[in-house]
C-alpha cells in the first residue's frame, strides 16, 4: 500500500479477513505435518499481522489527529463567543439535572 493512500475501514476489514484465512491455513498446516510448510504459514501469518498493527497505528494517530482538531475548533469557539459557551453549558447543566432530579 502506498503511503498516501487513504486507508478506510473495507482495508481494515479486508485486511482481518486476510489475517484469519491465513490463521486458519496455519491450524490446517500444523494439525498434521511439521516442517517447510508450517513455517511457510506461520511466515505468512506474522506479515499480515505485521501489515494489520502498521494500518491499525495510522488510523488511531487519524483519529487522535482529528479528535485535536475537534478539540482546538471547541476552543477556538468559546473564546470567541463565551456567552454562547456558558449559555450552551448553562442548558446543559439544566437539562443533565432536570434528568437527574426526575429519579
Amino acid at each position: 500500500m502506498a503511503p498516501d493512500t487513504p486507508i478506510t475501514k473495507e482495508k481494515l476489514v479486508e485486511d482481518l479477513k486476510l489475517v484469519i484465512s491465513d490463521a486458519e491455513e496455519l491450524l490446517r498446516a500444523t494439525a498434521s505435518q511439521a516442517g517447510e510448510k508450517v513455517t511457510a504459514a506461520r511466515q505468512k501469518v506474522q506479515d499480515s499481522l505485521n501489515r494489520a498493527k502498521t494500518e491499525l497505528a495510522g488510523v488511531d494517530d487519524e483519529i487522535f489527529d482529528k479528535g485535536m482538531e475537534a478539540a482546538r475548533a471547541t476552543d477556538d469557539y468559546v473564546r470567541d463567543h463565551p456567552w454562547h459557551a456558558v449559555g450552551i453549558a448553562a442548558g446543559i447543566g439544566l437539562v443533565i439535572d432536570l434528568l437527574i432530579s426526575r429519579r
